[in-house]
């Protein structure tokens, strides 16, 4: 058989199953044209090898889809996260600077108590308590710092004093 001849037929054999697919929407139209143009180049040899190219091609794009969708939602996720900690931070900012004006803080709970029970005036110093502890632990906590800092200190100046010993054993 003459090589032209065997060349259409292959090339009809390629066409045909491209626009059999295309036609049952198996492929969109740039899948076919670009896969059109491969059979013209001869990147096929045969129709198995044209449909298992197809396969991976399409697998690749369902692939793409679902990396982008998880990517979106990653990105939606650390959006609202990062909304979050801002609207966290503008918030303890806020408190901050109430309490450096020297306005006292209200909780909820006292803020309840003041509107459901007028009468009692002697309740209240369970939620003064509250106020009274937290100003209490705030004071707390920056002392184990500077201790943590007076800690660090004489560590720095322990390995100091071992450096003469050692010129001592020299001479």
């Amino acid at each position: 058989m003459p090589q032209k001849v065997l060349w259409m037929r292959r090339q009809r054999v390629l066409r045909r199953l491209l626009k059999k697919y295309r036609a049952a929407k198996k492929i969109s139209k740039d899948i076919y044209h670009k896969f059109y143009l491969g059979s013209k180049g001869n990147l096929y040899k045969n129709k198995n090898v044209l449909i298992e190219a197809i396969h991976k091609m399409k697998a690749e794009k369902i692939r793409e889809k679902e990396e982008a969708a998880q990517r979106d939602a990653r990105h939606a996720k650390n959006v609202a996260k990062k909304e979050k900690r801002l609207a966290k931070k503008k918030e303890g900012f806020l408190n901050v600077e109430r309490t450096t004006e020297g306005k006292a803080k209200q909780t909820a709970v006292s803020k309840k108590v003041k509107e459901q029970k007028p009468k009692e005036v002697s309740k209240p110093a369970p939620a003064a308590k509250e106020e009274a502890k937290a100003p209490a632990k705030a004071a707390a906590k920056p002392a184990p710092k500077k201790e943590e800092k007076t800690k660090a200190a004489p560590a720095k100046a322990a390995p100091a004093k071992p450096a003469p010993a050692k010129g001592k054993k020299g001479k």
